[in-house]
């Protein structure tokens, strides 16, 4: 746990309390957070916002230990909402749907999930409680995974409920231009005016060598899109610029 500027989606810029969850089921080829793939034995609480020191707590963190964190980090209150992120917080789907009306209840900072979008039946449990949604779709060209259905079935969840919803989507030089032609599809299926993050991916500080896109694969791929699509932003993440993961 610990505060940030988020530096991604339609929240980029923003200040958030972030509550990283441990445990993924994907294995994209890009990813930079792969410390997040398994549980720990302890986690990291962040004792102040932005000071980067960090308390050492046995896993798994009791809800009430998870409140006293958020109540402190927010003191004072800078912060715009809440950001549950991992790894793939729906992995957690059923310990959420116990412990979110406690954090709801507990604070009024907004409920913003990140997620890699491929759990629509995770996605059921805990949707009353969220007020927004950032959902990865992963181009196969891209991240090695392939999750088209489920991603579909994921978006129309989001867009039928009282949620804010959006897409951020990496892309690389390896980008098949066809992978953008499924990624339109799907979104205007269900509602074209869903917005769509284009999010090059930004090799700073990772050690890795993936090739971000040109320029002018970014301009040719964001006309792509519009062609069905209202609303497509090219936002790198900021985050990897300013020295924050």
């Amino acid at each position: 746990m610990f505060s940030a500027i988020q530096g991604e989606g339609a929240n980029v810029g923003c200040r958030q309390i972030f509550i990283r969850l441990a445990g993924c089921d994907l294995r994209c080829t890009y990813c930079d957070s792969a410390h997040t793939w398994f549980v720990p034995a302890h986690a990291l609480i962040e004792a102040q916002a932005g000071d980067r020191h960090f308390q050492t707590v046995p896993n798994p963190v009791t809800a009430a230990h998870i409140l006293e964190a958020v109540q402190q980090l927010n003191t004072p209150s800078i912060h715009d909402s809440i950001s549950l992120t991992g790894g793939e917080p729906l992995l957690h789907a059923a310990t959420l749907a116990l412990f979110l009306p406690l954090l709801k209840a507990h604070s009024s900072l907004p409920l913003y999930l990140e997620t890699g979008g491929h759990h629509p039946e995770a996605l059921e449990q805990i949707l009353p409680y969220l007020d927004s949604v950032g959902m990865d779709i992963k181009l196969p060209s891209v991240s090695g995974e392939c999750h088209w259905s489920a991603h579909e079935a994921f978006l129309r969840l989001c867009d039928r409920a009282p949620v804010e919803v959006f897409c951020k989507v990496i892309i690389s030089q390896t980008t098949d231009p066809a992978d953008l032609d499924c990624l339109s599809a799907l979104v205007a299926s269900v509602n074209p005016h869903i917005p769509v993050f284009l999010q090059p991916v930004t090799p700073v500080g990772t050690g890795r060598c993936t090739p971000p896109p040109t320029p002018e694969q970014l301009l040719r791929w964001q006309a792509q899109l519009k062609a069905q699509l209202t609303q497509v932003r090219v936002v790198p993440q900021t985050h990897k610029y300013l020295g924050q993961r």
